[in-house]
């Protein structure tokens, strides 16, 4: 007879523990948080005029960003795809090129690759991070790749493999050591897609640092929010003088004249979207205290759950908690839409994981490696409610 056949249903049981921690209510994924001084700045900025790319709030936003992660040079964009597309761009990425990516990731990290012209190439993830395995990927690598004329080529496809781009999952860092260790050996352009991990940390060391560049999105369910934008971190001087210069059409500084060297791009945060992000800036370490909170709280509720275990920070690292993460045992997997259903019928919104990005349309030609860990993920995973303002009080 079929073990999960006497599994008990889980979905009470969720429910009954999501109840216990957040109480009765309606409560979204996650909730942007606004209690400091949003309003007044917003209002000096509409004061001011200047409400587009050019004033004193993005100039401070990049300012305080840099000193919050420890990034040399920040720039300011529109949105994190639009970082992304561009880090790759300054990386060294062009048509034709393939680009490493987790298949177990939000479709902006693919999208952003393709606007480079370039093609993702699907990677396999780890359950102890949500983010690529890296001892796995070196392993295929050493299969599938060969060096030619100085660089990696795709044996099968004949694409030069130029980039890896690791997704920091739901805030959680990845194997950060163990993936720069494959792009060295593999001579690869890391970039980091941190769009999910402002505030966490790997070994003492803000995410979206490590690699030639890394991306950040403030969109309106991040962690803090600039309604939509996002950012370009490098401790390169001169990659960051190129992000600017991209980001702001490539025109040439001049008085009057408007002369451009280059195919830019209108990508730059308007001074109205970061005059609310100076603000949500300002309340970040008392969000990220919440937020750890919560999840103090969600690991006592669901300590008495059966076959479902909540996704800690990896060890050696500190996460944001961006969303918190349940993780179903493989012999319930089969119960989670009816978790999903149950709990979104009694107003506590949650959701699965992306699908696997190798299954979406647009990238069903895409190359990628066997991945029975992200399809068991995406089997598995429940997000539930992860609002800071959920734990804000002691």
């Amino acid at each position: 007879m079929n073990a999960a056949l006497h599994q008990p249903e889980l979905a009470p049981q969720i429910v009954a523990a999501l109840r216990a921690v957040v109480g009765e209510g309606q409560f979204a994924l996650h909730e942007p948080y606004f209690a400091g001084s949003e309003a007044a700045y917003v209002q000096e900025c509409l004061q001011s005029t200047f409400v587009s790319s050019v004033g004193k709030f993005v100039d401070r936003f990049e300012s305080q960003l840099a000193a919050f992660t420890g990034a040399k040079h920040v720039v300011a964009v529109v949105n994190g795809t639009a970082a992304l597309q561009v880090a790759l761009q300054l990386a060294g990425v062009r048509t034709g090129d393939e680009v490493l990516v987790p298949a177990l990731t939000f479709a902006a990290t693919s999208n952003a690759v393709a606007h480079c012209g370039a093609v993702p190439h699907f990677v396999e993830s780890e359950e102890q991070t949500l983010g690529i395995d890296a001892r796995a990927l070196r392993e295929y690598l050493s299969t599938i790749a060969e060096r030619h004329s100085g660089v990696w080529v795709n044996r099968a496809t004949r694409r030069v493999i130029r980039a890896l781009v690791p997704m920091h999952t739901f805030g959680h860092p990845g194997d950060i050591d163990g993936l720069l260790g494959v792009a060295r050996d593999f001579g690869l352009a890391l970039v980091e897609d941190a769009a999910e991990s402002l505030g966490s940390y790997y070994h003492g060391v803000h995410t979206g640092t490590f690699g030639l560049l890394g991306t950040l999105s403030f969109n309106g369910n991040k962690t803090i929010t600039t309604g939509g934008g996002g950012a370009i971190l490098t401790n390169d001087a001169q990659l960051g003088r190129r992000a600017r210069h991209l980001t702001t059409t490539a025109k040439l500084p001049h008085r009057w004249e408007f002369r451009h060297d280059e195919v830019g791009y209108n990508y730059r945060l308007p001074n109205l979207n970061a005059a609310l992000g100076c603000a949500q800036l300002e309340q970040l370490p008392v969000l990220l205290e919440a937020k750890r909170r919560l999840y103090f709280r969600y690991a006592a509720s669901f300590g008495t759950v059966s076959s479902v275990r909540l996704m800690a920070e990896p060890a050696g690292s500190r996460s944001n908690y961006w969303l918190q993460t349940l993780l179903l045992d493989e012999s319930v997997a089969e119960q989670r839409d009816d978790v999903l259903a149950a709990t979104n019928d009694t107003g506590l919104m949650t959701r699965p994981v992306w699908v696997l990005n190798h299954r979406l349309p647009a990238f069903l030609g895409s190359p990628h490696m066997l991945l029975p860990v992200a399809e068991s993920l995406e089997r598995r995973i429940v997000n539930i409610p992860s609002s800071a303002q959920l734990a804000l009080t002691p």
